[in-house]
């Protein structure tokens, strides 16, 4: 079986399809709501919803692997490390009662040291499978 030369993730572009259509409905109920209490309330979730939404719409793709390194993508641009400045760890922790796997990209050896932590609504995908694949690209 070939290794491919570049892999990429990203959120799916249906969760942030959903969280702009619910960011519409909370507004339109802001908008027809007699209660003050409840527009600011449903207006700060539009809010949430909606920049949850676009972001999940631009920072595609979120994480971007080749022979040469791996590209983290955020909000205000790229980061890219060589193999050689970058360790790939996945991590697990116990939250509210059950397993969650993170994938960890730490780049101590890089001239800027950064950590990058990325779950499954960050990579579209299970961490776990991530990281196999990239540790596939890497050697």
């Amino acid at each position: 079986m070939a290794v491919p030369t570049a892999r990429s993730w990203a959120p799916k572009p249906e969760l942030a399809a959903v969280a702009c259509v619910l960011a519409l409905a909370a507004a339109a109920f802001a908008v027809f709501s007699d209660d003050p209490r409840g527009r600011v309330l449903l207006g700060a979730v539009a809010l949430g919803l909606a920049l949850g939404g676009l972001y999940g719409l631009v920072v595609r793709p979120r994480l971007a692997a080749d022979a040469e390194g791996v590209t983290v993508r955020g909000l205000t641009g790229s980061r890219r490390w060589s193999w050689s400045e970058v360790n790939v760890r996945l991590a697990r922790t116990r939250r509210l009662g059950r397993e969650v796997s993170t994938l960890e990209l730490d780049a101590e050896g890089a001239e800027v040291p950064d950590l990058v932590v990325l779950g499954r609504l960050d990579l579209g995908a299970d961490p776990e499978d991530v990281v196999n694949a990239l540790l596939e690209l890497r050697t």
